[in-house]
């Protein structure tokens, strides 16, 4: 059996999501009622968001639109817009209580940097997105199309930006198969791996840069990974192997292909939107934006990474990065300097509570610590 038969949905062009929009869930005013008094009534500024539990939420009547627009993400066509949470009458940590809430009935959060964040606030605060440490969801700057490093990418939006800040998104199982019925000399050298620096973020246990094929299989399904600021930036590493001229040819065909207008769909987010993103079968990018000047204002979303469950099985190349590959388990992330006995802690009891693994290694300064 191709990929394509075993994946079809997620091999979809931008017509497909234009013309049928099944992958977008809306929550009603009752659920949305709903959402708010629940979060209200849980949430305690005092409280750090790993003291919360599923069970502090009664999210019950909005349950089957969440779950619906994960199954979208996980096994449909990769990509699941959800509207309708409340926004309004929210401050904004509610708000983050709320995203976080909504990810622990998701799945398991993964940590998403230096700090060991478990959720991150995607706003400007200045940073130099090409910097050999720079970072996208802290910049105001238009991102190359890449791939996160969870299984799901969730993002909640509090506030738009004046202007800009225009998701688009592309299949990177659509972008594969046109790059190897178009490009048959280039798309397998796709296969061979390059390396990704890791930005200054890497635990003790870890290089600053990895190798990683941009596609690979496994169990027919075929898989992606790709990130060019991060390859770039892997280039002035000492040490690290020079991409090929020829390489280099078939990374910029591939990124040319994931802007083509019948391949990629773009979308605002607005205030009450969460994007679900599969990391495995889509890419995504973002223009630049224009914020607004009172802080108050300024576009705002919280990216959650996550790890689900009834996920599939990764290729072995993916272990590098995700330091797991079996399916259904806890894996991905980035782990940075300060995982520790919270996140060990935290990473466990949500777990248990989804009935998934906890099948990763952890960094070296965390393991001494258990």
């Amino acid at each position: 059996m191709t990929f394509e038969a075993t994946q079809g949905a997620a091999a979809w062009r931008s017509a497909d999501l234009q013309t049928d929009q099944r992958w977008i869930f809306s929550i009603d005013d009752k659920g949305r009622r709903h959402l708010e008094q629940s979060v209200r009534r849980a949430f305690d500024p005092a409280r750090d968001l790993f003291d919360y539990r599923r069970s502090d939420f009664d999210f019950e009547p909005v349950l089957p639109v969440i779950r619906a627009a994960l199954e979208e993400a996980k096994t449909g066509r990769g990509v699941a817009l959800i509207r309708g949470l409340p926004r309004e009458d929210l401050t904004e940590d509610e708000f983050k209580v709320m995203s976080w809430a909504l990810g622990l009935y998701m799945g398991v959060p993964r940590p998403q940097g230096k700090a060991s964040q478990y959720m991150s606030a995607v706003r400007n605060v200045g940073t130099d997105y090409r910097s050999s440490t720079g970072r996208g969801y802290s910049s105001n700057a238009e991102l190359d199309f890449h791939t996160d490093s969870a299984d799901v990418v969730a993002l909640s939006c509090y506030n738009q930006a004046v202007s800009g800040g225009m998701s688009m998104v592309t299949s990177s199982v659509a972008a594969y198969a046109v790059m190897r019925d178009t490009f048959p000399n280039l798309v397998e050298l796709l296969h061979e791996p390059v390396h990704f620096s890791r930005q200054g973020e890497q635990a003790a246990d870890e290089a600053a840069s990895y190798p990683h094929p941009i596609f690979d299989f496994a169990n027919g399904r075929i898989f992606s990974r790709w990130n060019r600021n991060r390859v770039t930036a892997a280039q002035k590493l000492e040490g690290v192997p020079r991409i090929r001229e020829r390489q280099q040819q078939a990374l910029l065909q591939f990124d040319e292909l994931l802007r083509r207008p019948d391949l990629m769909y773009t979308m605002f987010l607005k205030p009450g939107d969460v994007q679900l993103l599969n990391s495995h079968v889509n890419l995504h990018a973002r223009t630049d934006f224009v914020d607004h000047e009172e802080p108050e204002k300024r576009r705002l979303l919280f990216r959650l990474w996550l790890a689900t469950p009834d996920s599939v099985r990764l290729p072995e190349s993916w272990r590098v990065q995700y330091r797991s590959v079996e399916p259904g388990a806890v894996r991905g992330g980035i782990f940075g300097h300060y995982y520790d006995r919270a996140c060990i802690d935290f990473d466990t009891r949500q777990a248990a509570d989804l009935g998934m693994k906890v099948a990763h290694s952890v960094p070296a300064s965390a393991a001494a610590v258990q």
